[in-house]
């Protein structure tokens, strides 16, 4: 069944400005806190404090627009929709553009790549702890794909474009914000929230913006969805780079003097095998794309790979590009081409240290006083936590709704989740704004 989007009308944009304009105050229970002797909120009713039904509308609402990464007009209208929703909160919000992006395209030549405005809204800037909140608008899903439907599967689930990954997230986000500033403590911390438009395609217009605001923060919660349907969190995380290199031979016919051309393809084939030899149990190589090429009775002068590697620990990201600077002088030298790499690690290996894991222990003890299990695993993916994480800040990153099948058109939400995890976020605020330490 597909939603009637109409009869849900906009209620991000009903709300009105601040928090009393829907709480009226926090009539829940408290105790003293050992932060400047606020009242630390209890978790018994902090899920009242939570309006289901609204989450979910807005989300499907929000998923009902096209935003994927490239999809500039999509984003635009989202980032607007998202000012009104978080306008609710105090602080003041800003359209931040994008820093300029260059990649490499299929005749070899750099050019600039596009980006979505990021949204940021700063909260209580002058407070002694201040906490940092991220997720992303954009999705992986482009505007001529055939994915654009919001539909309920069944009471619990719907499948839609981003509901999991993460609109269901950014409706987190909001919610718990506006529960936690209904609360007694709220105004012992300050905190900052930034959804970015490129997360999908590796932060690069946004990981400036990600690492100003990261800076000085006590901790930050990021909100992919879940690791497992069941609300598993990702704990430790390897990295990513994306790389594309651009080899220039020399053509010529390929039957009256092939000796005089350099084969670029050639060069690229032998790359691909070389760059896979690298490979090790502390990072893995996947060579994705080779373009270029000519007719057949040509020798082709110009090949661009496009490879991507997953480096688990920081010393094998930085081995890789020792290997890979000494691989491609070789190549250069011995195919008599000109091979220029273009990219790099985008999201450095994600380790958990001690004051990580004492975050990763606040979500379960809350999660459990709510009567929620929570878990966490490790994870061969990468998001903005990587990069959160790398600037010294404390993470967890799977604060989202649970769901599943992300980034594929059988993308699911599990409903009741948008609840459930706007109440564990709120809860955690609450601690680490009683004083909670990690």
């Amino acid at each position: 069944m597909q939603h009637d989007f109409e009869s849900w009308g906009g209620v991000g944009r009903a709300y009105g400005r601040g928090p009393s304009a829907w709480q009226g105050g926090w009539a829940g229970p408290v105790e003293a806190g050992p932060l400047g002797g606020v009242a630390m909120v209890r978790g018994e009713n902090i899920s009242a404090q939570i309006d289901a039904a609204a989450m979910l509308r807005e989300t499907c609402e929000w998923a009902a627009i096209n935003s994927g990464t490239g999809n500039l007009a999509g984003l635009a209208e989202v980032a607007n929709r998202l000012a009104d929703a978080f306008a609710v909160l105090p602080g003041k919000i800003e359209l931040v553009e994008p820093a300029p992006v260059t990649t490499i395209d299929a005749a070899g030549n750099e050019v600039e790549r596009a980006h979505g405005k990021h949204l940021v809204l700063r909260v209580r800037p002058d407070a002694v702890r201040r906490l940092l909140l991220t997720g992303h608008m954009d999705t992986v899903f482009p505007v001529d794909h055939p994915f654009q439907k919001v539909e309920r599967v069944d009471a619990d689930t719907v499948n839609g474009p981003g509901t999991a990954d993460m609109k269901g997230g950014l409706c987190v986000i909001l919610h718990a914000l506006r529960a936690f500033e209904a609360t007694p403590n709220a105004a012992v911390i300050g905190y900052d929230v930034m959804i970015n438009s490129d997360e999908e395609t590796g932060s690069l217009s946004s990981d400036a913006l990600i690492a100003d605001l990261a800076r000085g923060k006590y901790a930050a919660l990021t909100y992919e969805p879940s690791a497992l349907p069941d609300g598993t969190l990702a704990h430790a995380r390897g990295g990513t780079g994306n790389y594309s290199v651009t080899i220039r031979g020399r053509s010529a016919h390929a039957g009256r003097n092939p000796q005089d051309g350099r084969n670029a393809v050639v060069a690229a084939a032998e790359l691909v095998l070389r760059l896979t030899r690298l490979a090790a149990e502390d990072i893995t190589i996947n060579p994705a794309k080779i373009e270029g090429g000519s007719a057949n009775n040509v020798v082709p002068d110009l090949a661009v790979l496009r490879f991507n590697i997953r480096p688990r620990t920081s010393e094998a990201m930085q081995r890789f590009d020792g290997q890979l600077a000494d691989l491609l002088a070789e190549l250069a030298a011995e195919h008599e081409v000109q091979i220029h790499s273009h990219g790099g690690v985008t999201r450095p290996p994600k380790p958990v240290d001690a004051r990580a894991q004492k975050l990763f222990d606040l979500v379960r003890n809350c999660g459990a006083e709510l009567g929620q299990s929570i878990g966490w695993q490790a994870s061969g993916g990468v998001c903005d936590g990587n990069n959160i994480a790398a600037c010294g800040v404390p993470v967890v990153d799977t604060m989202g709704v649970r769901g599943g099948a992300i980034h594929s058109p059988d993308e699911f939400m599990i409903i009741p989740s948008l609840a459930e995890r706007a109440a564990l976020s709120a809860l955690v605020l609450g601690r680490l704004a009683s004083g909670d330490h990690l």
